[in-house]
């Protein structure tokens, strides 16, 4: 695996409005962009809506993937509506209408003719937008919609979005009206990295590491979480960072068992670990980085222990990798580190072994036939692979577009933990099962009690292999000498 070293200084973003006009990669990326949607569609009116302006303080508003995906613009409450029929294709961008009250708050807005000659797309104002789509429709053509929501995982609960809305009116108005949500397509074309991608990616993912390095210089007994989030925060964005890229994840001691435990304020002590998963936003583009770390500056023998087991696990994902491997196998080489590893360190009698769980704890994907759970669940139950882009878990090649294989132009994170909850063997059922696993390795879930390790790196898959462009010291000797920068 080949590491990048000199990493790609991207430009400023465009000055002069409250919000950018326009994103940082090329027009005719964009415009290539749209011609594959459109060939997929063929006939009829795709509709995208983007970002509505934020009704809160906080946070920000940053532009919808999917919409910024295909066109570009930064700014809020647009629509984008392309028609495809008879190998024609028309595109129109709708934004608001520039309000002089408005933009002593906010800033001025872009005009049509700022739009169109930053994005090359002709652009009208929103309130003409339903009338000229009612016009399309009236012509028979069918509607493909591009779904107005932030992340495919929270997309069934986002019904009432001001896109999906809007296509319900449509379908109200015109009986018979075909419709189809379309975002699995643009799913497909996002899968791939594009250069230009791949350069902001890697930029988000050098300021995320500063971050991190930062925070192993900073962290100390006494600290509260919530200040080493600060410390991280300020880092990558004074090296130009739009935001987080995600709630950043600052747990400590028992916090570092919860996968996605907010920064709190609970104070840091001597002898246990900060589970630290946080990651920039740059130029709409997220990394996704975590590091654990001993409050002392040395690892203890027990932190030590499971450390060693997931670092092993993720090393054994980075080896399985290539162009054309199947998109299990990464996973695979993990979990049969980490099964080994649960096995030495006596957290569980053998990699076969189960437990009687309670509703709810097991899913169907990891249950065994006769309803028990494997042992080895008590303390791994999250996925170790996933991309990022505009989304911190973003579309891949190997995830949305078949034959499901890693390939060029894929860039992911590999990330396996391990948990040992202090509760652990709270809630379970008083059975035989059970209590016999409880007597055989209760020792030793107490001696690693309150340990949570996750590793997370960040990757991109070239013709002649993978290369990691989060450079973070990850071995223990590497971070022992960091941590022996700690300010007092």
């Amino acid at each position: 695996m080949r590491r990048i070293s000199q990493l790609f200084l991207i430009g400023a973003a465009l000055a002069g409005l409250a919000t950018p006009l326009a994103a940082q990669i090329p027009s005719s990326e964009y415009a290539a962009r749209r011609a594959a949607l459109a060939e997929r569609v063929e006939t009829g009116v795709v509709i995208a809506f983007g970002g509505r302006e934020p009704v809160r303080h906080w946070p920000p508003f940053f532009q919808l993937p999917a919409f910024r995906y295909l066109t570009g613009f930064l700014q809020s409450n647009a629509v984008f509506v392309m028609v495809s029929n008879e190998g024609r294709t028309t595109e129109t961008l709708f934004l608001a209408r520039p309000d002089a009250r408005t933009a002593l708050y906010d800033g001025e807005r872009s005009d049509l003719a700022d739009v169109t000659s930053a994005l090359g797309l002709p652009a009208r104002y929103s309130d003409e937008m339903t009338a000229y789509v009612d016009s399309l429709v009236e012509q028979g053509l069918p509607v493909y919609s591009v779904g107005d929501f932030q992340a495919n995982e929270f997309s069934a609960r986002d019904s009432l979005s001001t896109g999906r809305m809007f296509v319900r009116g449509l379908r109200e108005r015109h009986e018979g009206l075909v419709t189809r949500e379309i975002n699995d397509w643009v799913d497909q074309l996002r899968a791939k990295k594009s250069d230009a991608e791949i350069e902001l990616l890697t930029k988000a993912a050098e300021v995320s590491s500063r971050a991190h390095e930062a925070a192993m210089r900073a962290i100390r007994p006494g600290m509260r979480e919530n200040e080493i989030q600060a410390v991280m925060e300020s880092t990558y964005r004074s090296l130009g960072a739009d935001s987080p890229g995600y709630s950043s994840i600052v747990g400590s001691g028992p916090n570092s068992t919860v996968l996605h435990y907010p920064a709190g304020t609970r104070e840091i002590r001597s002898g246990e670990v900060v589970l630290m998963d946080v990651a920039a936003y740059y130029e709409g583009y997220s990394a996704d980085i975590t590091r654990t770390v001993p409050v002392d500056r040395t690892f203890s023998a027990e932190i030590r222990d499971v450390y060693t087991v997931v670092l092993d696990a993720q090393k054994a994902a980075e080896n399985a990798i290539a162009p054309g491997v199947e998109r299990g196998e990464p996973t695979r080489a993990a979990y049969e580190v980490l099964w080994k590893g649960l096995v030495d360190l006596g957290l569980i009698e053998s990699t076969e072994a189960s437990f009687d769980p309670p509703p709810g704890l097991c899913p169907g994907t990891w249950a065994n036939d006769d309803g028990t759970c494997p042992q080895w669940y008590l303390y791994i139950y999250h996925g170790f692979l996933h991309g990022i882009g505009l989304d911190v878990h973003d579309p891949s090649q190997y995830s949305d577009v078949p034959p499901f294989t890693y390939e060029p132009g894929d860039v992911f994170t590999i990330e396996p933990g391990i948990y040992v909850r202090q509760d652990i063997f709270e809630g379970l059922p008083e059975t035989r099962r059970n209590r016999e696993m409880i007597d055989r390795i209760g020792d030793a879930a107490e001696r690693y009690r309150n340990i949570g390790v996750r590793i997370e790196d960040n990757y991109v898959l070239t013709p002649e292999g993978l290369v990691r462009i989060t450079d973070v010291p990850r071995e223990i000797a590497e971070i022992e000498k960091l941590r022996e920068q700690t300010i007092s």
